[in-house]
């Protein structure tokens, strides 16, 4: 085996080097070389330091008759270790016997076999339902009349579109084109894309359509009169504009996102083009970019590269909100009025929809398990107008809304039960559904496990943890 070293140094060429290096090499192929011949060949190249990495030595193996190591076939592998543990002592044998990590199946598993539906579209004219699930990556299509009779375990969709070609995972927002049929989905966390569908796909294809969007998209909505689609950015703290049709790294036409915004960690957005609005819903976390001269780059510039330069120490908790901007708001545009406070029981809203000619707003209130609604014109610490809540109603940690204003329905999609739920436009206080579609059995409970970071045990309580 021969060993190298780097050493630097200048003097005579390299040629006496490399001549007194290949007579070694001949030397021990020929078998004829001793060591101590060897040494005195080596140290001689080396009495004069040279420009560039030299042979050290060289130590020859021992010689040896056939091959280094005892080739096993495959074939006689499992013969061999059957011997070598009939030859082994009983204590070696039953430890050798012991079960594997690399092979061990889990004790128990703790897993939602059900679908766990986050965001619903409806497009009255074609009865067509579509929900999104965030458990099994699906994108589902129902009939606006399926209705899951109590003792049924699920309703069967029309079709399903899933699986690793389809770039869906994580999803959290769907829009229905009404013209074509197509379905938008949302990545919200392991793919950044826009993905979508036309009407005929199904099982796992690629999509029609892809837009590359920032980490973090939650939401979207679309303004069909100036074909512009909303996306709300939430660890950007931001709301990306592009066009209806963008796809690839196609950039935003603009962006609305700065201090001055009130943007909170976004999560649902609308437009109400009657009333010329934009409306957002906001967790109510945020970081504050830098100003001056340590300000980032506007949003969607080709200096921005999709990311923003957060202030540390500038991370705050607000109360969760509703802002409400100008149609084509852009940059650091403030909000024309937002809807806050203990008053609105608003509690990590997710989705919102807008009936632009009853002036309403509704929202998907995740933690409050409760549709809030509030008037366009609202602002501050106010109550909603209406409020959907109660065991009856069967709302449980709602996180997708959708209006049918040709029905005068208002749908909700439930990740606390596999169930998507229809109510009254209208409806008030804890009203049963007119109808519902479920994704799993009633008496199942959801888990609602999603995309889980880490776990812990509480061994006071006897308590898994698993934040999401």
């Amino acid at each position: 085996m021969a060993g190298r070293r780097s050493r630097k140094g200048t003097g005579i060429p390299t040629v006496a080097l490399c001549l007194a290096a290949a007579a070694a090499f001949w030397v021990l192929l020929s078998h004829n070389a001793k060591e101590p011949e060897l040494r005195v060949a080596s140290q001689h190249a080396l009495r004069t330091p040279q420009g560039q990495p030299q042979l050290v030595s060289i130590e020859p193996l021992p010689e040896m008759q056939g091959e280094t190591c005892e080739w096993v076939p495959a074939s006689s592998r499992a013969s061999l270790l059957q011997e070598r543990r009939a030859a082994s002592s009983p204590a070696e044998s039953s430890a050798e016997n012991r079960p594997q990590d690399m092979d061990r199946a889990p004790v128990r598993t703790i897993r939602d076999p059900n679908p766990s539906y986050s965001a619903i579209a409806v497009e009255p004219a074609s009865n067509m339902v579509v929900i999104t699930d965030e458990n099994l990556f699906q994108i589902l299509e129902y009939n606006r009349l399926d209705n899951t009779p109590p003792a049924a375990k699920m309703t069967e969709p029309k079709r399903v579109i899933g699986g690793t070609n389809t770039k869906a995972e994580m999803m959290c927002g769907v829009y229905i084109d009404p013209k074509t049929l197509e379905t938008y989905i949302i990545n919200n966390d392991t793919q950044d894309w826009m993905a979508v569908f036309s009407k005929e796909a199904k099982g796992n294809v690629a999509p029609d359509r892809l837009l590359a969007t920032p980490h973090g998209t939650f939401g979207i909505g679309v303004d069909e009169s100036k074909q512009e689609m909303y996306l709300t950015v939430q660890h950007q703290n931001a709301v990306y504009v592009y066009r209806k049709m963008a796809s690839g790294n196609e950039k935003p036409l603009r962006v609305l996102a700065g201090n001055d915004t009130q943007l909170e960690d976004p999560h649902g957005i609308a437009v109400d083009a009657k009333n010329n609005l934009l409306i957002v819903s906001n967790h109510g976390n945020v970081a504050y970019s830098g100003t001056g001269a340590d300000a980032a780059p506007p949003l969607g510039s080709a200096e921005d590269g999709g990311s923003r330069n957060f202030r540390p120490g500038s991370g705050k908790f607000y109360p969760s909100s509703i802002t409400i901007y100008p149609r084509d708001a852009k940059e650091n545009t403030a909000p024309l009025r937002v809807i806050e406070g203990p008053r609105t029981r608003l509690n990590w809203p997710a989705q919102i929809a807008v009936d632009e000619e009853r002036g309403e707003i509704y929202v998907a209130n995740d933690m409050d398990h409760s549709i809030a609604v509030f008037k366009i014109t609202d602002s501050g610490d106010v109550a909603p107008t209406r409020l959907i809540r109660g065991p009856k109603s069967e709302i449980l940690n709602p996180t997708g809304i959708t209006l049918d204003l040709k029905n005068k329905e208002l749908w909700v999609a439930n990740m606390g039960n596999h169930s998507a739920t229809a109510y009254p436009l209208t409806a008030n206080g804890d009203a049963a559904p007119l109808r519902k579609i479920r994704g799993g059995p009633a008496d199942e409970p959801a888990l609602m496990i999603g995309n889980p970071g880490a776990v812990g045990y509480d061994s006071k309580r006897e308590e898994i943890l698993v934040p999401n």
